[in-house]
């Protein structure tokens, strides 16, 4: 069952990650140690509009990853044994980009944490905007 919204004041409390390389705005809901659903909204201010391009600005695949990997470390920062750890990802696969993300665009982010062993975790993480 889905544990209530953790605003931003929580999130820097389970994670490292701040300005300008914070790329979670809240956390829409989480079950510790199963899933998370997590929100970013994209606007007109974020740093890498400008040079990304500023005649058709668009999210760098890079920024989708982190957010990615951010929305996914929820599945298991938020339990108290490895709350405020810091992280490091190892791996990505599978990842394909269906369109570009512009200003005004929320994404929302579904993980799964499939295993967690020896300091490694593993699992999914699927993003949307409007569906």
């Amino acid at each position: 069952m889905p544990s209530n919204p953790l605003p931003i004041t929580e999130i820097l409390t389970i994670q490292a990650n701040r300005y300008p390389n914070l790329f979670i705005d809240k956390v829409i809901n989480h079950v510790p140690g199963k899933s998370s659903t997590c929100l970013k909204n994209f606007t007109y201010n974020e740093w890498f509009f400008p040079e990304h391009y500023d005649d058709d600005p668009n999210v760098p695949g890079f920024v989708l990853i982190e957010c990615l990997v951010q929305s996914f470390l929820v599945t298991f920062l938020t339990l108290e044994e490895h709350r405020g750890s810091r992280t490091n990802f190892v791996n990505v696969k599978n990842v394909a980009f269906r369109r570009k993300i512009v200003p005004g665009d929320s994404l929302i982010i579904n993980c799964e944490l499939k295993s967690l062993k020896r300091g490694l975790a593993n699992g999914s993480a699927i993003g949307h905007v409007d569906g």
